[in-house]
């Protein structure tokens, strides 16, 4: 069988550096970079597979694309498409697992070391003169934090968080974290001590966000959890946005109830220019770019592939429809 395959959205995974073309052995190959969602049954009208990243698909889209038997995620979220939807269609839904876990990790880590030095203010304020003028050898202006004896705490406990888990660890952090399942730690992260979400935030100095978005996550960090947070404690999100109470989070920035934090993500994005967070004191801000390292990218274009393969084989992989 001849398939018609549609990219909705492949500039996000695909500027210019990596290649689409093994595809093309599957078929006839499509690549839009860019799409809205008022587009999609245009642009996928004829088509039985469909790959895309931030592509939304839900009855409606479903309804309109009779021909569509695959949809492929280019990533490792899947909230995007209506999975019940996808099944009352007939619809196979695939993502890419675990794909860009060390690049996570490490803008974890980015922002971390952002905050606990103040990277980005000492680099202006010494472009601007601050270090030439300055009658000392040595030049800061902002508390400088030693991570070594400091407590990180977790929210989720998969692939990502385990591997900032033993980035900590090697950093002479304790580290804490909460989980949905209440298991025992693998054997390598024996050292994790697993409690209860709101004494994750009692404890942590630093407090990072790996959990998926769904009903019971969405806003876990609201006013009253900001609340139990350590004036001196720091904030990651390189997981959802939509985690966060943005307004909550900000009164708390601004109001010094906790000392900064470090974005990859906001619920809206992109951000809305009245965000509360981009005026917000002590928040510094990645793109929702955590995910985006070549080497990730590349990954992920190998799983894509891969995941067509089977599915044209009849034998899907990496299924969550």
């Amino acid at each position: 069988m001849n398939h018609k395959i549609v990219i909705l959205d492949g500039y996000a995974l695909n500027p210019g550096d990596l290649d689409y073309s093994p595809l093309e052995e599957f078929g006839e190959l499509v690549v839009y970079d860019r799409c809205t969602r008022e587009q999609i049954p245009e642009l996928a009208r004829d088509a039985d597979i469909v790959l895309g990243n931030k592509a939304v698909f839900g009855e409606a889209e479903f309804a309109q694309l009779p021909n569509l038997r695959y949809i492929g995620v280019q990533a490792t979220g899947y909230n995007v498409v209506d999975i019940e939807a996808a099944r009352r269609h007939g619809v196979t839904v695939t993502n890419v697992p675990a794909y860009s876990t060390p690049s996570v990790a490490q803008l974890t880590f980015a922002h971390l070391l952002n905050l606990t030095f103040h990277l980005s203010e000492h680099t202006a304020e010494i472009r601007g003169g601050a270090w030439t003028r300055n009658p000392d050898f040595t030049y800061w202006s902002h508390p400088l934090v030693e991570l070594a004896g400091k407590t990180m705490g977790l929210i989720g406990f998969g692939n990502i968080a385990r591997k900032v888990a033993q980035i900590a660890l090697a950093l002479e952090m304790r580290v804490v974290a909460c989980r949905r399942q209440t298991l025992r730690c693998p054997n390598e992260m024996m050292d994790v001590e697993i409690l209860p979400m709101e004494e994750v935030f009692r404890q942590a100095d630093v407090l990072s966000l790996h959990c998926p978005a769904t009903p019971e996550t969405i806003g876990l960090v609201n006013a009253d959890r900001l609340a139990l947070m350590k004036p001196t404690a720091f904030l990651i999100n390189t997981a959802r946005g939509v985690l966060i109470d943005e307004a909550a989070l900000a009164d708390a920035l601004n109001a010094g109830r906790i000392a900064g934090a470090g974005l990859d993500v906001l619920s809206t994005e992109p951000p809305a220019a009245e965000n509360p967070l981009l005026t917000a004191k002590n928040c510094f801000f990645t793109g929702h770019i955590a995910w985006a390292t070549l080497a990730a990218r590349k990954r992920c274009l190998d799983v894509v592939i891969r995941n067509v393969a089977a599915f044209v084989a009849g034998k899907p992989i990496n299924v969550v429809s």
